[in-house]
């Protein structure tokens, strides 16, 4: 059964830093990618697909046929997974169906209307913030960090600094 090493929500999904940081320090060989969006754009898919090291598998699906391929698929694979979508509600559909039971690392989420900037590389909307509270309501561990090198910031510090702006 393929595992998954590490959840990272990251509006950029495979950049310079998940590839040179997060593949080595969660010993990933396959990244996976669930986003619909990404899933019907052949071209884009192509770059991404070229963004990540040789040897390292990319595999991108949208979320009915990422919950497809855990449910009959996966369970064929040795994979070691990282595991990566672009916002908090295509995670929450993971969650959902199963799929993501486990810690989920907040990399990055983009700026846009209706989003506060909390920190650094996080911008939360209303959505988002009530997402995050029914991750935490299901006792999952849900905490921000940018790089490996720094430390896990529990995600409710970054929910009370948006109720606060």
């Amino acid at each position: 059964m393929a595992k998954i090493v590490l959840t990272r929500v990251d509006s950029r999904l495979i950049h310079g830093q998940v590839v040179t940081k997060w593949l080595q320090q969660s010993g990933a060989d396959e990244i996976f990618v669930v986003s619909d969006e990404l899933e019907k754009d052949e071209f884009l898919q192509s770059i991404y697909v070229m963004a990540a090291p040789p040897g390292v598998e990319v595999k991108i699906y949208g979320i009915e046929s990422a919950q497809k391929y855990w449910t009959e698929d996966a369970v064929n694979s040795n994979a070691k997974v990282l595991f990566l979508v672009p916002d908090l509600p295509t995670l929450k559909a993971m969650v959902n169906a199963g799929v993501i039971e486990n810690d989920i690392q907040i990399g990055g989420l983009g700026g846009g209307a209706e989003r506060k900037n909390v920190l650094k590389n996080i911008n939360l909307s209303e959505n988002d913030v009530s997402v995050l509270n029914d991750f935490l309501a299901k006792n999952l561990n849900v905490f921000f960090q940018a790089i490996p090198e720094d430390n896990p910031m529990p995600i409710e510090k970054l929910i009370e600094k948006y109720n606060s702006l």
